[in-house]
């Protein structure tokens, strides 16, 4: 016989609460939370919304028609297809569809492990080539003899490959530190983590360092490289002006202008969208180390909109950063001609 279960995940015990294979449909003693309804309206217009915009900067992207270098070129393509990703597996799979299909395929005990472990993977690789594109573009700007070598379409190839492939390394544990969380019918679903896993110590520094990775390091890291290129580009710009004096035509002060743009438009998103999960992460793992499953607690709602931001940042990263560009804006202007014309 069937039964009825509320489902309040453990927010702060996995990596940034992204682990646990449930969506927060529950009710709290005072009534249902109010952050619930909040995240039944904006998940959907995410998924609706950024899920398009993915796929017509992907496109747009692969045409090569945006004035960007191969390596340049590699970068953001690597960044638009996993950010998709991270729209598909979190929002619209995790966030919408096993919130009003609890007792899916994919929430069974046996595919829980292997959804967790896709969702965490793509999100590590998303963060962490935000990171590689901040330091491409500080090398590009910061460090002119290193460029020679680094600032290359090979280079680009092989770093985005590299971090994915270590992105999936990383996170092999996950497939087996799961168990089932209930049995309905006299089939297991959901999953949580086994005992060990907060108990023993090469758990818990595992889940420290997936933790860190994923949001305090790339954060700390992005922050510190745009300070150094905001340092050496107001330093050049200074040098620049001394012996170019006054005249406007600097064709290197306006090739760094775009670079800027482009380093700011992406880290910045990146910064303002996860600054409140990694606050979340330093007061849930350093100083309690514990969330409450009170639904209406400030830890839940700082979590759960942390966590919407930090999805919210997949969908604007590459969109915000191509309507700064005026040939991308324009190769959005063509696209859409086209389609008309085709659906016409």
């Amino acid at each position: 016989m069937g039964i009825n279960v509320i489902r309040v995940g453990l927010l702060a015990q996995t990596p940034l609460g992204l682990t646990v294979c449930c969506q927060y449909c529950g009710f709290s003693s005072m009534g249902r939370a109010p952050i619930l309804y909040v995240n039944e309206m904006i998940y959907p217009i995410l998924a609706a919304f950024g899920i398009p915009v993915g796929l017509l900067t992907a496109t747009i992207l692969y045409r090569g028609k945006c004035g960007l270098t191969g390596g340049m070129t590699r970068y953001m393509m690597a960044m638009t297809i996993s950010d998709l990703f991270v729209l598909i597996l979190h929002v619209l799979l995790q966030k919408i569809y096993t919130c009003y299909h609890p007792h899916s395929f994919l929430t069974r005990s046996t595919v829980c492990p292997s959804d967790i472990y896709l969702r965490i993977v793509t999100l590590d690789y998303s963060v962490w080539l935000t990171v590689s594109f901040t330091f491409d573009r500080f090398v590009s700007i910061s460090c002119p003899k290193l460029r020679l070598r680094y600032y290359t379409e090979r280079t680009a190839v092989v770093v985005v490959v590299l971090l994915c492939v270590l992105s999936c390394l990383k996170y092999i544990p996950f497939h087996f530190m799961y168990e089932p969380r209930y049995v309905m019918d006299n089939v297991n679903y959901g999953c949580q983590p086994i005992v060990a896993y907060f108990t023993y110590i090469w758990w818990v520094v595992y889940s420290w360092i997936c933790s860190s990775s994923l949001s305090l390091i790339p954060f700390v890291l992005i922050v510190v490289l745009n300070g150094l290129t905001v340092r050496n580009i107001v330093v050049f710009s200074r040098v620049r002006r001394r012996l170019k004096g006054h005249d406007g035509n600097d064709s290197e002060m306006e090739s760094r202008r775009k670079s800027i743009i482009l380093l700011f438009t992406v880290s910045g998103t990146y910064i303002l969208m996860w600054t409140t999960q990694t606050v979340t992460f330093i007061c849930t793992r350093v100083t309690v180390n514990f969330s409450d499953k009170d639904l209406t607690s400030p830890s839940f709602i700082a979590n759960e909109v942390g966590v919407l931001l930090m999805l919210f940042s997949s969908c604007a990263n590459t969109w915000i950063y191509g309507m700064t560009q005026s040939k991308f804006r324009q190769e959005v202007k063509n696209t859409l001609t086209c389609l008309n014309l085709v659906c016409c």
